[in-house]
């Protein structure tokens, strides 16, 4: 069985309000990523084959850009996206911070509304990927979840101010 990583979140806001902040990039810039890092939407197309490519920055430090291929979009319901590191210009590369890293991972977001409570979950699979990449992948189990757990507790911020 290929490494995986799940991440869970509880949204205090309706589905449709949770999932509308993860289709377009006037969204998405507001909360997606690492905190204090500066991010950057060069294409966003919110739709099955479209692509999101964006860069995100550290205070110090290269920009690093991902590239997303969305394959199924439900609305409100389910997201399915393949995710790669890349160069300004699109092409897949390396994950800048280890060479090892698996060269595209498949995420799978579910939303479920619940009393108008929204739990997300996310998966996260490494496609294709040899054995020092699925490895690799495992070791940073605990840093893939961190980073999601991270930027959800940035959109539920964002959730609450666009709330108000």
């Amino acid at each position: 069985m290929a490494a995986q990583v799940k991440i869970t979140h509880s949204f205090n806001a309706p589905r449709e309000q949770v999932f509308k902040a993860f289709t377009s990039s006037e969204h998405l810039q507001e909360w997606w990523g690492p905190k204090g890092w500066t991010f950057k939407v060069l294409k966003s197309d919110f739709r099955e084959g479209g692509v999101f490519h964006y860069s995100q920055k550290p205070a110090e430090g290269d920009a690093m850009w991902v590239k997303f291929v969305y394959s199924q979009i439900v609305a409100p319901e389910k997201i399915v996206y393949s995710s790669f590191f890349s160069n300004e210009e699109g092409t897949i590369i390396r994950a800048p911070f280890n060479t090892n890293w698996p060269l595209e991972t498949l995420n799978t977001i579910t939303f479920i509304e619940d009393e108008g409570k929204t739990m997300v979950t996310d998966i996260v699979t490494p496609v294709r990927a040899a054995e020092e990449e699925l490895k690799t992948f495992g070791e940073a189990q605990e840093m893939v979840h961190d980073g999601f757990s991270g930027t959800f507790h940035q959109l539920e911020d964002y959730i609450s101010k666009e709330s108000t």
